[in-house]
């Protein structure tokens, strides 16, 4: 405690400065980037679709008090789960995870229950959720503790639950078991809402500030403590910006500008100025970190915008700084990911959730090529998850090598950051 109102007090005086004053009141510069199309994130972008497709529908099918699915209950699915196909073609791809059989009434009404591999992978996936619960209730409690009313609700971090490593029915399974953090209230809008009982200071550091308080980092981070510097966010710019003059400038007179805490309260400072900008990148960078993939899709911020006090026209965070995001337009949809959070097209140091979910991802390939075969030649979930897990470490070892960016597989398309950026572009709902 003591330590977080020494820290409080060295913002306060560092944003006292008259250079920071000026800083904070200047206009912000504009300058012409390019978007630049990365093949690799947006890869990664398109198997998580039909990933996180393939878990929900597990998931819904698991609800189910029959154990399965007709074809009428998801017939209208398709913009929900965000697939480019019919769902029932989308299930009948992968006979691995959901096994398709005749209705006992109505034999023209194909069902789909889960296989014993879906079976396996649920249930070690319940024990990863159990095993790092901790883990998960920080990670939401942080959540929280970024909103102004450290309330957010339900029907958001639903849309966010893939995102943020919740399990399945998480107000039941998992709020219910911490009655002394969260509680379930009307919000002003009448919807129903999660919010924290209570302040948790130990969580109040951002991924930026653990980051820095390793001993390569150490002196700075102490002056940083102190109100003496300020904290640079990482930059991984797509190839040639780091020869233009005007963008390195700017970007170095951005980082020179005090770094602001998600978790501190912003309401002194000016909503048009630098250092509000700045502010506003920062509380980006800290969702996108609280995120288990290091990406979600533009309108799950956009429905917390007003509760993370970040402008309206956020989008434009994202093209603006390219050395720390990346916006993405596949899929139908607007994603933005953390570029930081990637090497080479791969998570770094992935959540044991996202491992077990590649896992489940080489099971849906592997379908492919036995739909349409009969369930009789799929083999035993023992034998499938066994090969998977060895074709897995086989393209683990493959992928090892330089760290260097795979600017290679990047595009270059010219477009503007300023305000003639579409916010207005309707996504998918979730």
């Amino acid at each position: 405690m003591f330590k977080a109102k020494i820290f409080v007090s060295s913002i306060k005086n560092l944003l006292s400065h008259p250079q920071f004053e000026h800083q904070q009141w200047r206009g912000i510069v504009k300058v012409r980037l390019k978007w630049v199309k990365n093949r690799s994130l947006d890869h990664v972008i398109d198997t998580d679709t039909d990933l996180k497709a393939a878990c929900l529908l597990k998931d819904a099918i698991k609800r189910s008090p029959t154990g399965f699915l007709t074809a009428k209950s998801f017939a209208d699915w398709q913009k929900l789960l965000g697939l480019t196909v019919p769902v029932l073609r989308f299930l009948r791809r992968y006979p691995t995870l959901f096994e398709e059989f005749p209705h006992a009434r109505y034999a023209n009404l194909p069902c789909f229950r889960l296989t014993g591999t879906a079976l396996l992978l649920d249930s070690q996936e319940q024990s990863i959720h159990q095993a790092h619960e901790n883990d998960t209730i920080e990670r939401l409690s942080k959540v929280l503790m970024m909103m102004r009313s450290r309330t957010a609700p339900l029907q958001s971090l639903h849309s966010l639950k893939w995102d943020l490593g919740l399990p399945d029915n998480f107000e039941k399974v998992l709020i219910l078991k911490y009655p002394d953090h969260f509680s379930f209230v009307k919000a002003p809008t009448g919807v129903s809402a999660l919010r924290l009982k209570r302040w948790r200071e130990e969580f109040a550091v951002s991924a930026l500030e653990k980051s820095n308080e390793g001993e390569e980092m150490g002196d700075e981070y102490r002056q940083f403590k102190r109100g003496q510097t300020t904290l640079a966010f990482p930059m991984n710019f797509p190839r040639g910006y780091g020869a233009q003059k005007k963008v390195r400038a700017w970007m170095e007179e951005f980082q020179k500008l005090p770094y602001i805490s998600p978790y501190e309260d912003s309401r002194h400072i000016d909503p048009n100025s630098e250092l509000m900008e700045k502010r506003a990148v920062g509380v980006l960078h800290e969702f996108l970190s609280l995120t288990i993939h290091k990406k979600t899709k533009r309108n799950y911020l956009r429905s917390l915008r007003e509760e993370l006090n970040i402008p309206h026209k956020f989008t434009r965070l994202f093209t603006r700084y390219p050395g720390i995001f990346y916006l993405s337009l596949k899929c139908k949809t607007t994603t933005v990911a953390l570029k930081e959070g990637y090497r080479r097209g791969k998570l770094v140091n992935p959540h044991p959730l996202v491992r077990l979910r590649h896992k489940f991802y080489h099971v849906m390939r592997t379908g492919l090529l036995y739909r349409g075969k009969g369930a009789n030649l799929i083999p035993r979930e023992d034998i499938l998850l066994k090969d998977m897990e060895n074709r897995m470490e086989d393209k683990e070892e493959e992928g090892g090598g330089d760290d260097d960016d795979d600017d290679e597989d990047e595009e270059y398309e010219e477009i503007e950051t300023g305000d003639e950026y579409d916010e207005e572009t309707s996504d998918v709902e979730d």
